[in-house]
C-alpha cells in the first residue's frame, strides 16, 4: 500500500483542435467518419463485464440521413436489469474500498486515450450518430469529457482533503464512502461529455452505477463505455444497460439497494423519477440522492447600449450551434426598441448565411435534429407561429424530413411577451424575440425573470457598467449559469460548474467538486489517545 500523500497531476482544459484544412486531425477524423459509415455493427448491453444479448432490438441511425443504419442495439428490461444490480453489489465491495489513487488513475487514462488515440473514434461516432458539426463534437465528445477525467480526480482529492478540526488529545479525521447501493446514471443524448460524466462521477468516489443511456446516443455511448473499459474500469462498476425508459427505470427505482439518480434529461421525466423514489422510500436501504439537470427556456437580454456585432453573433450562435439542441441554447429574447432595427438586420444577415446539410461535409454550420419525435415537437412550434396572431416569422420556417430531420434556423418576433413561445422549452432551432420599450426596462426584467419556470442560463448584453449592476441583481435567480456579453452556451469544465434551479434541476455543479461530493458518505472517526478512566466529573466533587 502506497504511504506518500499522492496527488493527482494539476488537471488543464484540453485544447480545441482546428480541423483546418490540410491539418492532421481532419484527415484522420475524416477516415473515421469514413470507416464507421462502411460498418453495421452490433452493441450489446454490457453487464458485469459481459456483453449481454437481450434480443430486443432497436437501430442507431444518422440524423442528417436517417436511412443510414449505424448500428443495431441490445435494449436491456427487467431480466438484464436485475442482472446488472447483481452485478454492481458484486463489484461494490472491492471497488469502494479500492485506494482512490487507483480509482483516479483508471479516468486520468480514459483521459489520455481520448485525447489521443481514441479522439477521431468518440468525435466521429458524436457527428454521425447525434448529427453534430465537427467543432461541436470536438468540443464536446473530446475537450469537455477530456476534461472531466481530468479535473473530477482533482476534486475527488480535495474532497478528501477536508479533515476536521482537533482538540488537545483528540485525533479528528474524516473519511468519505461510497453509498451503499448502486447510482442510476440516465444520460441525454446532446452531451457525449454528459453521457461520459454521469455514471463516472459517481463511479469515481467509489460507486458501482448503472447507465442507460438515451436511446437516440447508443453509438457513441458505446463508444465511450468501451474506452473505460480500456482504462481498466473493473467488471461491474459501471453496467451499459440501454433500453426503453419505463422497461429500464420502473425496475431500477423498485429495487432495494437503489442509492441514487444522476440524471439528465427532460423535467417531467424528472418529477416523474422523484414522484416514484418518494413512494418506494421504504423499501431503499437509505435515502437516495437525487441530481438532476432538466430543463431550460434560456434568454438573451439586451440594454440599450449594448454592442450590436456582438449581440447579433450571440444570438446566432447562441440559438443555432446544434440545432438550438443545448440545454443551454438560447430560446428567448429582449431586445431594447430603438436598436431592434439595427440587431433585426444583423441577424437576418447571419441567418442567411448559415448552410445547412450533412455533418461529413465540414462547410456546414447546421444540420439535422435528433429523430423524429424531435422533428414533430419542433414542426408543431412553428406551425403554431404561423398562426398565432401574435408572431411574426422573421427567418427560416422550413421543415423537411424526407431524407433527414431538417428543421430551418427560425426566428419569430412575438408581441406577446408571455405566449408560449416565450415561455415553453422547444429544445430546437427556434428563437423567439420580444421588442420592449426602452423606457420599460424594469418591466422587461420582471417578464424575463418570471414568464418562464426555469433557470438554467441566460446572458445579458450592456456597455453601461450601471446598467450590467442593475440587470445582474434584477435577474439573481433566473439563470444558475449567467453570462455577461457572451452567448449563454458553452460552459467549461473548472470554469463555469454548469447547472440550474427552479424547474432546471438541482444545480448540484457538473464541473465541480459540488457534484463529486453528493456521491460520497462521510464517516467523523474520533480517536481518544487517554481516555478516561471513570464516569464521575469534578463538579461531582462538592455539594
Amino acid at each position: 500500500m502506497a504511504n506518500g500523500m499522492i496527488r493527482v497531476p494539476p488537471p488543464r482544459n484540453e485544447p480545441i483542435l482546428s480541423y483546418g484544412p490540410g491539418t492532421p486531425e481532419k484527415a484522420e477524423l475524416k477516415a473515421e467518419l469514413d470507416r464507421m459509415l462502411s460498418e453495421h455493427i452490433e452493441i450489446p448491453l454490457i453487464i458485469g463485464g459481459k456483453e449481454v444479448r437481450s434480443g430486443k432490438t432497436a437501430e442507431a441511425v444518422c440524423p442528417f440521413d436517417h436511412g443510414h443504419v449505424l448500428a443495431t442495439y441490445h435494449q436491456a428490461g427487467e431480466a438484464e436489469v436485475k442482472l446488472a444490480v447483481e452485478a454492481s453489489q458484486k463489484a461494490w465491495a472491492e471497488w469502494s474500498e479500492m485506494p482512490w489513487e487507483h480509482r483516479a488513475a483508471i479516468f486520468l487514462k480514459a483521459a489520455e486515450l481520448m485525447a489521443g488515440p481514441r479522439r477521431a473514434a468518440v468525435n466521429a461516432s458524436t457527428m454521425l450518430n447525434q448529427a453534430k458539426t465537427v467543432h461541436q463534437a470536438e468540443i464536446d465528445a473530446a475537450c469537455e469529457l477530456i476534461d472531466f477525467y481530468r479535473f473530477n480526480p482533482h476534486y475527488m482529492q480535495e474532497i478528501y482533503g477536508q479533515q476536521p478540526d482537533s482538540a488537545p488529545g483528540i485525533w479528528d479525521y474524516a473519511e468519505y464512502r461510497a453509498l451503499e447501493g448502486f447510482i442510476f446514471a440516465v444520460t441525454p443524448f446532446n452531451f457525449t461529455s454528459i453521457a461520459g460524466n454521469l455514471p463516472t462521477a459517481p463511479a469515481m468516489m467509489g460507486n458501482t452505477v448503472l447507465w442507460k443511456p438515451a436511446s437516440s446516443a447508443v453509438f457513441s455511448g458505446y463508444q465511450i463505455m468501451k474506452i473505460l473499459e480500456e482504462a481498466g474500469v473493473p467488471a461491474g462498476v459501471i453496467n451499459f444497460i440501454p433500453g426503453r425508459g419505463g422497461a429500464v427505470g420502473n425496475p431500477v427505482l423498485a429495487s432495494s439497494e437503489f442509492a441514487g439518480v444522476h440524471f439528465t434529461g427532460s423535467t417531467p421525466v424528472f418529477q416523474g423519477m422523484w414522484k416514484t423514489i418518494g413512494e418506494n422510500i421504504a423499501r431503499y436501504k437509505s435515502y437516495p440522492r437525487i441530481v438532476g439537470e432538466t430543463g431550460g427556456k434560456d434568454f438573451v437580454f439586451a440594454h440599450v447600449s449594448a454592442e450590436i456585432e456582438s449581440l447579433v453573433t450571440a444570438l446566432v450562435r447562441g440559438a443555432f450551434e446544434y440545432q438550438g439542441q443545448k440545454c443551454s441554447a438560447a430560446s428567448r429574447a429582449y431586445i431594447p426598441s430603438s436598436i431592434w432595427s439595427e440587431v433585426k438586420d444583423g441577424l437576418l444577415g447571419q441567418v442567411g448565411e448559415i448552410k445547412m446539410g450533412s455533418v461529413t461535409d465540414f462547410r456546414n454550420f447546421f444540420s439535422a435534429v435528433i429523430d423524429q419525435s424531435a422533428f414533430n415537437d419542433h414542426k408543431g412550434y412553428i406551425e403554431y407561429a404561423k398562426s398565432c396572431p401574435n408572431c411574426e416569422i422573421i427567418a427560416g420556417g422550413g421543415y423537411d424530413d424526407s431524407e433527414g430531420y431538417y428543421i430551418e434556423p427560425t426566428v419569430v418576433v412575438t408581441t406577446d411577451p408571455r405566449c408560449k413561445m416565450m415561455e415553453e422549452e422547444i429544445f430546437g432551432p427556434v428563437l423567439t424575440v420580444y421588442v420592449y420599450e426602452d423606457s420599460k426596462l424594469d418591466e422587461a426584467l420582471e417578464l424575463c425573470d418570471t414568464t418562464s419556470p426555469y433557470a438554467l442560463t441566460g446572458a445579458i448584453f450592456a456597455q453601461d457598467r450601471a446598467a450590467i449592476v442593475h440587470m445582474s441583481s434584477r435577474l439573481r435567480h433566473a439563470a444558475g449559469n449567467y453570462y455577461i456579453n457572451d452567448k449563454p452556451t458553452g460552459a467549461v469544465v473548472s470554469q463555469q460548474p454548469f447547472g440550474g434551479g427552479r424547474a432546471s434541476g438541482t444545480n448540484d455543479k457538473a464541473g465541480s467538486y459540488l457534484n463529486l461530493v453528493r456521491w460520497a458518505s462521510m464517516r467523523s472517526i474520533k480517536e481518544t489517545f487517554v481516555p478516561p478512566t471513570h464516569f464521575a466529573y469534578p463538579y461531582m466533587d462538592e455539594e
